[in-house]
């Protein structure tokens, strides 16, 4: 891995974009690990405690998943791999056959996602331009932000004070602020609202108390089924468009070409996914919040990832860490993700924009147009045993019908 030059002086926090393999000092590099953890946090929680799994142990492999992400990407895509709300749905279907079973789903989804990885490396990008062109990429990207506003706008109702107050903290200080406060907007807003919750007692506190400060996450091993790995695999196409998406978002924000690194970044969450179903954990990706994050501040270093990844991995060993950061009340995370999703959603219209994508072809608007209200309309089908939402939809939708349709178009010489 290529070590991080330092940003000027290592201290100026001017309106320039710190570049992926930049730096400020530890210091302030370790301020913008915590801002990240903050963002990270209440999906990761979410997912493993929605599903049965131990959320120690999926913190445990979120963070090891997000450093083997930065080694396999060579420092040039930053990101934080999250748990995957898209495992929720077929492992809580497939939780009365047990954690083992709820395992080998989310392993045979990492390894199927590592195959797909290693075929568009092998085949290059033109292979993959193909399949996913920019109009494609950039309907993802922004179904990844629509689709979760949903949880964003649910938790701002359920406390609107604090999301208020958050919400306006972060637009206050991303806005007018500078320096520091620009940079550290999103964390200032999550402190904030965190501190008015204990103020207003909307924190459960007597959990915190109750909580040993160390502990080992709670390891099992996986059992291959293939009733529960059928029913996992549909996360394997969500989970390779939300790459691919991630991938396109960064680029776009940094103005630097990434088309090399896609490959690696479906083996490298691929990976870390395998990895954290061979423990205990549940499956990884890209996380929408942490663009929302960079998109803000205009820090894209890596070195901040990497903090967030060891900070992710120490902390699993601390129950009352888990229990302290799963305590931040919702409407804080309301607040934040409001401001955050919402980012992500005009990053896939920038890429439209940057790549001039021409919304009156029938094909990319009749298939676009779809996908986007199947996705942010949370389209929701139950299949048998298998429920799947509008993300998966919506992915579908745009990933298959667009390249075929446009096959079928020009074979008929329009």
């Amino acid at each position: 891995m290529a070590l991080w030059t330092v940003h000027g002086d290592g201290r100026t926090t001017d309106g320039d974009a710190i570049a992926p393999d930049e730096r400020l000092s530890w210091p302030l590099t370790i301020g913008f690990g915590a801002q990240h953890l903050a963002a990270m946090i209440g999906a990761t929680v979410l997912v493993p405690a929605s599903t049965g799994l131990s959320v120690s142990t999926t913190l445990l492999f979120s963070g090891l998943g997000t450093l083997l992400f930065l080694v396999l990407t060579r420092n040039r895509v930053p990101s934080y791999l999250g748990a995957s709300f898209a495992f929720i749905a077929p492992l809580t279907a497939a939780r009365s056959e047990g954690v083992p079973a709820q395992l080998g789903g989310v392993l045979a989804a990492g390894l199927l996602v590592v195959v797909v990885g290693v075929a568009v490396k092998a085949l290059g990008v033109r292979m993959l331009e193909s399949v996913m062109p920019p109009v494609v990429t950039g309907a993802v990207v922004i179904l990844i932000g629509l689709n979760l506003s949903h949880s964003a706008t649910a938790s701002f109702a359920e406390q609107p004070l604090l999301a208020a107050v958050t919400m306006g903290v972060i637009l206050l200080c991303g806005v007018l602020g500078r320096r520091l406060f620009f940079r550290f907007s999103v964390l200032l807003g999550v402190v904030v609202g965190w501190a008015l919750g204990f103020a207003l007692d909307l924190v459960d506190t007597a959990a915190l108390a109750r909580a040993a400060w160390w502990g080992l996450p709670e390891m099992h091993s996986p059992e291959l089924r293939p009733s529960v790995t059928l029913m996992v695999l549909p996360v394997v196409i969500v989970l390779v468009a939300e790459n691919v998406g991630h991938v396109k978002a960064v680029a776009a924000l940094t103005g630097r070409n990434l088309d090399g690194s896609v490959g690696d970044s479906i083996i490298a969450n691929g990976l870390s996914t395998a990895l954290a179903g061979v423990g205990g954990g549940t499956g990884t990706t890209t996380y929408s919040e942490n663009i929302g994050v960079m998109g803000v501040t205009r820090v894209f270093s890596t070195a901040a990832f990497a903090v967030t990844g060891v900070a992710a991995v120490l902390l699993s060993f601390s129950p009352k860490a888990a229990v302290l950061l799963a305590s931040i009340p919702p409407g804080v995370l309301g607040g934040a993700t409001l401001v955050l999703f919402g980012l992500i959603s005009l990053v896939g219209v920038r890429i439209w924009l940057d790549n001039r994508v021409d919304l009156t072809n029938p094909g990319n608007a009749l298939v676009g147009g779809a996908a986007l209200v199947a996705g942010v309309g949370n389209l929701t089908l139950v299949l048998g045993d298998l429920e799947l939402g509008g993300l998966v939809w919506g992915s579908l939708l745009v990933v298959i019908l667009h390249p075929v349709l446009r096959w079928m178009r020009a074979a008929r010489g329009a």
